[in-house]
């Protein structure tokens, strides 16, 4: 009997791919929905690759009707917080609307099974260090909102249909593939490590540290780093929950402690043997002095158990995906 399809919309991006490389290398039957706006063709290591929008409609619902797709996993999305400050409708265009036009199209069409990229920032600036699952949600941008709102839809669906989902709600992601064969090669990124390997192989002159008076030991920000791979590993668990009749729920997906922005460039600089430019800024307005995942939940649900839960081995996958893009590879 012929294997039910997964489509992964925006796998052609830095945790679709990782999560599409995964599914198919354990056999999955994968097809990758992605505009390539930030993503790239060379990602798509397994499956299918349709270029195209999930806010297209008739092609979402001829996706899911003609490889017979009982699982949606959806990361295509903006995902640049700056820019949603900025270009508010952009996000609540793409994040949102495109998400309720797919969410339609899986109600029609049958799909069992979806697990949903969302974000920390639905929780703003909390007021502990440690946010749960059961903090509140007051985003500060855009972006959050615009991933909160799809939350809500995806909720709803759930209460009055038999789709079940899973929402994964990412701190802050980092790394690349060990095997170097895909990494992160988002445009303009504004993510840290990524920032600071950049400027690490040469390809920006520094990196700035916003904020040097937090509460914090070093008087840095405090953030939880989770490795690109045991993100995607909880992707497949989620998906084998669901398919083993787990019902609907939202997990945070963080290592349950953090490192300084301090401690990220040092390790930066110890991993690549020289010195960084670094400037120091004033804080950024709604920069959470310490944002951290309460993690237990994820774990006693899926029997997630990362791997590389070390800072020095993100270090070297990103630097050594900067140092393969700096080369000139895809």
């Amino acid at each position: 009997m012929k294997k039910k399809g997964i489509l992964v919309t925006g796998g052609a991006g830095y945790i679709g791919s990782h999560v599409a490389r995964q599914l198919g290398e354990r056999g999955e039957r994968v097809v990758v929905l992605d505009n390539l706006y930030s993503g790239f063709a060379e990602a798509v290591l397994h499956g299918e690759l349709i270029v195209g929008d999930t806010g297209d409609r008739d092609l979402t619902a001829r996706i899911l009707r003609e490889h017979d797709i009982d699982a949606v996993l959806h990361f295509a999305a903006h995902t640049v917080v700056p820019e949603s400050v900025s270009n508010p409708l952009k996000y609540y265009g793409n994040n949102t609307c495109s998400t309720r036009n797919l969410l339609q199209c899986c109600a029609e069409g049958g799909v069992k099974h979806f697990i949903f990229s969302s974000t920390a920032a639905v929780y703003g600036i909390p007021d502990t260090a440690l946010a749960s699952e059961d903090s509140p949600n007051a985003p500060i941008n855009a972006y959050g909102t615009s991933k909160l709102m799809s939350e809500w839809m995806l909720r709803d669906l759930s209460a009055a249909t038999d789709l079940r989902h899973v929402v994964l709600r990412y701190f802050n992601v980092a790394g690349s593939d060990p095997g170097g064969r895909i990494g992160q090669s988002t445009r303009d990124a504004t993510l840290l490590i990524k920032v600071a390997c950049e400027a690490a192989v040469g390809k920006r002159q520094s990196v700035s540290i916003f904020g040097t008076d937090y509460p914090t030991p070093d008087g840095t920000g405090v953030r939880d780093y989770i490795h690109v791979e045991d993100l995607a590993d909880a992707h497949l668990k989620a998906l084998d929950y669901l398919r083993n009749g787990g019902a609907s729920t939202t997990l945070n997906c963080g290592y349950g402690h953090g490192y300084s922005v301090r401690e990220v460039l040092d390790t930066v600089q110890r991993v690549n043997g020289v010195p960084l430019t670094i400037h120091e800024q004033p804080r950024r307005a709604g920069d959470p002095p310490m944002l951290v995942a309460k993690a237990d939940r994820i774990r006693a649900t899926l029997g997630w158990q990362p791997r590389y839960d070390d800072l020095e081995f993100i270090v070297k996958t990103s630097l050594a995906w900067e140092k393969k893009l700096r080369q000139g590879s895809p």
